[in-house]
C-alpha cells in the first residue's frame, strides 16, 4: 500500500504578503510615457484628479484649471521680468501665457495671423493659440485696445506667465 505524503498547509496571510512583495519588486517602474498618457486623459476629460494603477504601477495626477481669460484690470507694477524681456510701460496691458506650450499666431500655417502689431482688438478676441499636450488653447484679449507689441515669434515655446503681447488700452 502506498503512503500519501502530507505537506504542511500554506502559511495563508504570510504567503499572500510575500506574493505581493514579489509582485511589487517585479513591477516595472513608472515611465514618462505612462505619466503623459494619464495627464492627457485628465485634460481630455476635464478631470481635476485622476489615479491609474496598472501592473503594480500607480500614477496620480492632480491638476488645476488654467485661467485663460482674466477680468480686465490695470497691470500691477512688475519687479521681476522674465529673462530677455524689457520692462513694461505703465499704460500697457500685458497678455501672459496661462500655461507652458507652443505659441502660434494663426490657427494653421495657411491662415493669416489672428492679430498683427497695430491692430485694434476687442475684449475677448482671440489673439493666439498655445498648444499644450496636443490641445489647442485659444488665448483671448483681457481688454479692448491696440496691439502695441507681439513679444513671441510664431511656433516658439512659451513659459507659464511669459508676456506674449502688450496691449495699449483704448481711451
Amino acid at each position: 500500500m502506498a503512503r500519501k505524503k502530507r505537506t504542511p498547509a500554506s502559511g495563508g496571510e504570510s504567503d499572500a504578503r510575500a506574493a505581493n512583495a514579489a509582485n511589487a519588486e517585479a513591477a516595472s517602474p513608472v515611465t514618462a510615457s505612462m505619466v503623459e498618457q494619464v495627464v492627457e486623459l485628465a485634460v481630455r476629460f476635464g478631470l481635476a484628479e485622476l489615479e491609474v494603477e496598472e501592473d503594480g504601477r500607480r500614477v496620480r495626477v492632480v491638476r488645476q484649471q488654467a485661467r485663460v481669460r482674466d477680468a480686465a484690470r490695470p497691470p500691477a507694477p512688475r519687479a521681476a521680468v522674465h529673462a530677455g524681456e524689457a520692462p513694461i510701460a505703465a499704460n500697457l496691458i500685458p497678455i501672459e501665457a496661462p500655461m507652458v506650450g507652443t505659441f502660434y499666431r494663426a490657427s494653421s500655417p495657411e491662415t493669416p495671423p489672428f492679430v498683427n502689431e497695430g491692430d485694434v482688438i476687442k475684449e475677448g478676441q482671440v489673439l493666439c493659440i498655445i498648444e499644450a499636450m496636443k490641445l489647442m488653447n485659444e488665448i483671448e484679449a483681457k481688454a479692448a485696445g491696440r496691439v502695441a507689441k507681439i513679444l513671441v515669434e510664431n511656433a516658439q515655446p512659451v513659459e507659464y506667465g511669459q508676456t506674449l503681447f502688450l496691449i495699449e488700452p483704448l481711451r
